[in-house]
């Protein structure tokens, strides 16, 4: 018979085997928890199923009672793992809030592929240069996977798409999606386009060209810049084509996330798989 997560019981927030969970809310000390131990969390039954069937080894479960039933497929085959059940108010002593979704996953991180093996057989990339927001980095890996796109390249800066707030905000599109990080920023653009993309940089610039009229060769890859200032110079003069969202008077920009929706809508491919 194959192992199967065994079922352990905890009452103590302070417990050490829950160690993996604690203060989830607390950015700093996660990313230091989870850089040191090459781990990270997913939160939600959904999202916990997607990161193990896309083969993320698993460290432990920490669940309430009632999460049971719904994950037991999951549990049945997953191996030798400890599933800590505890009542909710421990679980949220220990996390530092209200998991209304019940379930969490620590999982082991997998090592990122190099940037040619994610170029290799991709037609439509998104690049995101220095985006700091966990949010936007999962909204976006959200919308590039919905909507055509085949992968995501990340600057060294990018915020990490593996943090808990950016796996439930892209509800699980981090672990079906390519991606991997830049090792060179100032140079990243001409790596692209030495593999045949033509590179769009998005800007709200007077002088882009509007979106919808932008070239689509065979492969390209749109490129996104800061929260707050948009691209760098050195992307923007590095691009091929400046691109634009057309808009009303009175309003300059979108946010990231929102612009990403916009330009993987229009750029992305066509050819995707039906329902």
């Amino acid at each position: 018979m194959p192992a199967v997560a065994r079922i352990e019981h905890v009452d103590d927030p302070a417990d050490p085997r829950i160690a993996d969970y604690v203060s989830l809310r607390d950015v700093e000390l996660r990313t230091s928890l989870e850089a040191a131990h090459g781990m990270f969390l997913a939160e939600g039954e959904k999202v916990v199923r997607r990161a193990v069937e896309a083969g993320f080894p698993v460290r432990s479960f920490l669940m309430a009672p009632r999460w049971l039933d719904g994950l037991a497929d999951v549990l049945e085959r997953t191996g030798d793992v400890p599933c800590y059940v505890a009542p909710v108010g421990v679980i949220e002593t220990v996390t530092g809030f209200h998991v209304h979704r019940g379930a969490l996953a620590a999982l082991g991180r997998l090592p990122l592929p190099a940037v040619p093996d994610v170029l290799t057989g991709a037609h439509r990339l998104v690049v995101l240069e220095d985006l700091v927001d966990h949010t936007n980095v999962g909204a976006v890996f959200r919308c590039a996977a919905a909507l055509g796109m085949d992968a995501v390249l990340l600057s060294p800066r990018c915020a990490d798409p593996l943090y808990r707030r950016s796996v439930k905000v892209s509800m699980g599109a981090v672990f079906s999606l390519p991606y991997t990080r830049m090792t060179h920023w100032y140079d990243g653009l001409d790596e692209l386009r030495r593999a045949g993309f033509l590179v769009l940089a998005l800007t709200p610039a007077a002088d882009a060209v509007e979106l919808h009229r932008a070239p689509r060769p065979d492969r390209l890859a749109v490129v996104l810049g800061t929260e707050g200032h948009g691209l760098s110079r050195r992307w923007l003069s590095d691009a091929d084509v400046r691109v634009t969202i057309p808009m009303r008077a009175g309003i300059d920009s979108l946010n990231v996330a929102s612009a990403a929706a916009v330009a993987c809508y229009v750029l992305g491919s066509k050819k995707m798989p039906a329902r």
